[in-house]
Protein backbone atom coordinates (compact mmCIF):
# COMPACT_ATOMS: atom_id res chain seq x y z
CA UNK A 1 0.00 0.00 0.00
CA UNK A 2 1.47 3.46 -1.08
CA UNK A 3 2.59 5.65 1.90
CA UNK A 4 1.82 9.15 0.00
CA UNK A 5 -0.71 11.46 0.81
CA UNK A 6 -2.73 11.22 -2.61
CA UNK A 7 -3.40 7.46 -1.95
CA UNK A 8 -4.32 7.82 1.26
CA UNK A 9 -8.20 8.63 2.06
CA UNK A 10 -8.91 12.34 3.01
CA UNK A 11 -9.93 11.57 6.58
CA UNK A 12 -6.00 10.23 7.13
CA UNK A 13 -4.65 13.81 5.24
CA UNK A 14 -6.63 16.00 7.29
CA UNK A 15 -5.90 13.86 10.67
CA UNK A 16 -1.77 14.05 9.50
CA UNK A 17 -2.51 18.15 8.89
CA UNK A 18 -4.28 18.54 12.12
CA UNK A 19 -1.19 16.94 13.94
CA UNK A 20 1.30 18.17 16.05
CA UNK A 21 4.09 17.50 13.21
CA UNK A 22 5.32 19.89 10.61
CA UNK A 23 4.20 17.97 7.73
CA UNK A 24 1.96 18.13 6.21
CA UNK A 25 1.82 22.37 5.85
CA UNK A 26 0.50 24.69 3.87
CA UNK A 27 2.45 23.89 0.90
CA UNK A 28 0.57 20.49 0.47
CA UNK A 29 -3.13 22.59 1.39
CA UNK A 30 -2.03 24.82 -1.64
CA UNK A 31 -1.23 21.98 -3.79
CA UNK A 32 -4.51 19.97 -2.68
CA UNK A 33 -6.69 23.19 -3.74
CA UNK A 34 -4.85 23.92 -6.85
CA UNK A 35 -5.55 19.70 -7.77
CA UNK A 36 -9.23 20.39 -6.82
CA UNK A 37 -9.38 23.49 -8.82
CA UNK A 38 -8.28 21.65 -11.62
CA UNK A 39 -10.79 18.85 -10.68
CA UNK A 40 -13.44 21.01 -10.98
CA UNK A 41 -12.52 22.34 -14.49
CA UNK A 42 -12.73 19.03 -15.55
CA UNK A 43 -16.06 18.04 -13.85
CA UNK A 44 -17.77 20.95 -16.13
CA UNK A 45 -15.80 19.60 -19.07
CA UNK A 46 -17.09 16.84 -18.80
CA UNK A 47 -20.44 17.59 -17.78
CA UNK A 48 -20.88 19.73 -21.24
CA UNK A 49 -19.06 17.09 -23.57
CA UNK A 50 -21.75 15.12 -24.91
CA UNK A 51 -24.40 17.48 -24.63
CA UNK A 52 -26.68 19.23 -27.97
CA UNK A 53 -26.80 22.34 -26.58
CA UNK A 54 -22.97 22.61 -26.31
CA UNK A 55 -22.21 20.90 -29.24
CA UNK A 56 -20.42 23.77 -30.96
CA UNK A 57 -18.23 24.09 -27.90
CA UNK A 58 -17.58 20.55 -27.66
CA UNK A 59 -13.88 20.38 -29.25
CA UNK A 60 -12.87 23.33 -27.18
CA UNK A 61 -14.42 21.47 -24.33
CA UNK A 62 -12.28 18.30 -24.64
CA UNK A 63 -9.07 20.23 -25.17
CA UNK A 64 -9.26 22.22 -21.89
CA UNK A 65 -10.61 19.09 -20.14
CA UNK A 66 -7.03 17.03 -21.57
CA UNK A 67 -5.32 20.44 -19.71
CA UNK A 68 -7.21 20.12 -16.81
CA UNK A 69 -6.56 16.83 -16.34
CA UNK A 70 -2.63 16.85 -16.93
CA UNK A 71 -2.33 20.21 -14.32
CA UNK A 72 -4.50 17.97 -11.68
CA UNK A 73 -2.37 15.14 -11.98
CA UNK A 74 0.68 17.52 -11.93
CA UNK A 75 -0.74 19.44 -8.42
CA UNK A 76 -1.42 16.01 -6.55
CA UNK A 77 1.89 14.67 -7.05
CA UNK A 78 2.81 17.95 -5.17
CA UNK A 79 0.61 17.22 -2.62
CA UNK A 80 3.64 14.83 -1.21
CA UNK A 81 6.40 16.55 -3.51
CA UNK A 82 5.64 19.16 -0.55
CA UNK A 83 6.05 17.41 2.41
CA UNK A 84 9.16 14.87 1.15
CA UNK A 85 10.59 18.37 0.63
CA UNK A 86 10.42 19.79 3.99
CA UNK A 87 11.46 16.81 5.12
CA UNK A 88 14.52 16.61 3.00
CA UNK A 89 15.22 19.56 4.55
CA UNK A 90 14.74 19.01 8.17
CA UNK A 91 17.14 15.82 7.90
CA UNK A 92 19.86 18.28 6.36
CA UNK A 93 19.75 20.06 9.23
CA UNK A 94 20.34 17.22 11.22
CA UNK A 95 22.97 16.25 9.75
CA UNK A 96 26.30 16.54 12.11
CA UNK A 97 28.29 19.64 12.68
CA UNK A 98 31.66 18.98 14.74
CA UNK A 99 34.29 18.87 12.30
CA UNK A 100 35.16 21.57 9.83
CA UNK A 101 34.72 19.77 6.94
CA UNK A 102 30.89 18.27 8.77
CA UNK A 103 30.05 22.17 9.15
CA UNK A 104 30.62 22.52 5.45
CA UNK A 105 29.17 19.75 4.39
CA UNK A 106 25.84 20.34 6.74
CA UNK A 107 25.70 24.22 4.95
CA UNK A 108 25.89 22.52 1.38
CA UNK A 109 23.43 20.16 1.90
CA UNK A 110 20.99 23.24 4.12
CA UNK A 111 21.41 25.24 0.96
CA UNK A 112 20.70 22.47 -1.43
CA UNK A 113 17.59 21.43 0.10
CA UNK A 114 16.57 25.09 1.12
CA UNK A 115 16.19 25.60 -2.73
CA UNK A 116 14.73 22.19 -3.78
CA UNK A 117 11.84 23.28 -1.17
CA UNK A 118 11.43 26.61 -2.51
CA UNK A 119 11.48 25.17 -5.91
CA UNK A 120 8.49 22.84 -5.28
CA UNK A 121 5.92 25.25 -4.44
CA UNK A 122 7.45 27.42 -7.27
CA UNK A 123 6.11 24.99 -9.66
CA UNK A 124 3.57 24.33 -7.42
CA UNK A 125 1.99 27.69 -7.88
CA UNK A 126 2.54 27.89 -11.83
CA UNK A 127 0.64 24.56 -12.17
CA UNK A 128 -2.22 26.16 -10.41
CA UNK A 129 -2.41 29.71 -12.15
CA UNK A 130 -2.04 27.19 -15.27
CA UNK A 131 -6.09 26.40 -14.21
CA UNK A 132 -7.38 29.49 -14.67
CA UNK A 133 -7.44 30.60 -17.66
CA UNK A 134 -9.14 27.56 -18.48
CA UNK A 135 -12.12 28.76 -16.24
CA UNK A 136 -12.62 31.96 -18.42
CA UNK A 137 -14.03 30.15 -21.48
CA UNK A 138 -15.93 27.58 -19.98
CA UNK A 139 -17.14 30.01 -17.49
CA UNK A 140 -18.99 31.14 -21.19
CA UNK A 141 -19.64 28.34 -23.12
CA UNK A 142 -19.90 25.31 -20.61
CA UNK A 143 -23.08 23.29 -19.34
CA UNK A 144 -24.87 26.91 -17.66
CA UNK A 145 -26.11 24.46 -14.92
CA UNK A 146 -22.63 23.95 -13.71
CA UNK A 147 -21.25 27.42 -13.93
CA UNK A 148 -21.34 27.73 -10.17
CA UNK A 149 -18.38 24.92 -10.44
CA UNK A 150 -16.20 26.87 -12.55
CA UNK A 151 -16.10 29.62 -10.35
CA UNK A 152 -15.66 27.84 -7.40
CA UNK A 153 -12.60 26.25 -9.61
CA UNK A 154 -11.53 30.42 -10.16
CA UNK A 155 -11.60 30.87 -6.65
CA UNK A 156 -9.72 27.80 -5.52
CA UNK A 157 -7.01 28.82 -7.79
CA UNK A 158 -7.15 32.20 -5.90
CA UNK A 159 -6.14 30.86 -2.30
CA UNK A 160 -3.81 28.19 -4.04
CA UNK A 161 -0.99 30.64 -5.69
CA UNK A 162 -0.55 33.26 -2.88
CA UNK A 163 -0.51 30.14 -0.32
CA UNK A 164 1.91 28.26 -2.50
CA UNK A 165 3.74 31.42 -2.42
CA UNK A 166 4.22 31.77 1.09
CA UNK A 167 6.53 28.93 1.11
CA UNK A 168 8.21 30.21 -1.39
CA UNK A 169 9.02 33.51 0.73
CA UNK A 170 10.01 31.99 3.94
CA UNK A 171 12.47 29.74 1.81
CA UNK A 172 14.27 32.42 -0.19
CA UNK A 173 15.76 34.03 3.39
CA UNK A 174 17.80 31.41 3.93
CA UNK A 175 18.96 31.10 0.08
CA UNK A 176 22.61 32.81 -0.15
CA UNK A 177 22.49 32.11 -3.93
CA UNK A 178 21.66 35.88 -4.98
CA UNK A 179 20.78 34.88 -8.65
CA UNK A 180 18.08 31.91 -7.52
CA UNK A 181 16.68 34.18 -4.81
CA UNK A 182 15.99 36.57 -7.58
CA UNK A 183 14.86 35.09 -10.09
CA UNK A 184 12.34 33.05 -7.49
CA UNK A 185 11.26 36.55 -6.81
CA UNK A 186 10.28 37.43 -9.99
CA UNK A 187 8.69 34.30 -11.37
CA UNK A 188 6.56 34.64 -7.40
CA UNK A 189 5.33 38.36 -8.94
CA UNK A 190 4.43 37.08 -12.26
CA UNK A 191 2.66 34.53 -10.91
CA UNK A 192 0.58 36.98 -8.46
CA UNK A 193 0.65 39.50 -11.26
CA UNK A 194 -2.90 40.22 -12.07
CA UNK A 195 -4.30 37.35 -10.81
CA UNK A 196 -7.23 38.73 -8.46
CA UNK A 197 -8.72 40.92 -11.60
CA UNK A 198 -8.86 37.39 -14.04
CA UNK A 199 -10.69 35.84 -11.02
CA UNK A 200 -12.89 38.90 -10.69
CA UNK A 201 -13.50 38.42 -14.37
CA UNK A 202 -14.21 34.99 -14.17
CA UNK A 203 -17.19 35.03 -11.23
CA UNK A 204 -18.06 38.26 -12.87
CA UNK A 205 -18.86 35.91 -16.22
CA UNK A 206 -20.45 33.06 -13.81
CA UNK A 207 -22.66 35.18 -11.98
CA UNK A 208 -24.27 36.53 -15.47
CA UNK A 209 -24.77 33.46 -16.60
CA UNK A 210 -26.73 32.38 -13.44
CA UNK A 211 -28.77 35.24 -13.79
CA UNK A 212 -28.92 35.83 -16.90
Amino acid sequence: MSNTFVDQPLASFLEALASGTATPGGGSVAALTGAQAAGLVAMVCNLTIGKKAYAAFEPEARALLAQAEALRHQLQAFIQADTDAFNALMAAYRLPKTTDDEIAARKAAVQAATIKATEVPLAMAAAARAVLPLCAPLAQHGNRSAVSDVGAAALAVRSAVPTALLNVDINLAAIEDAEFAAQARAQAIALLSHLDEEVAAVVAIVQSRITG
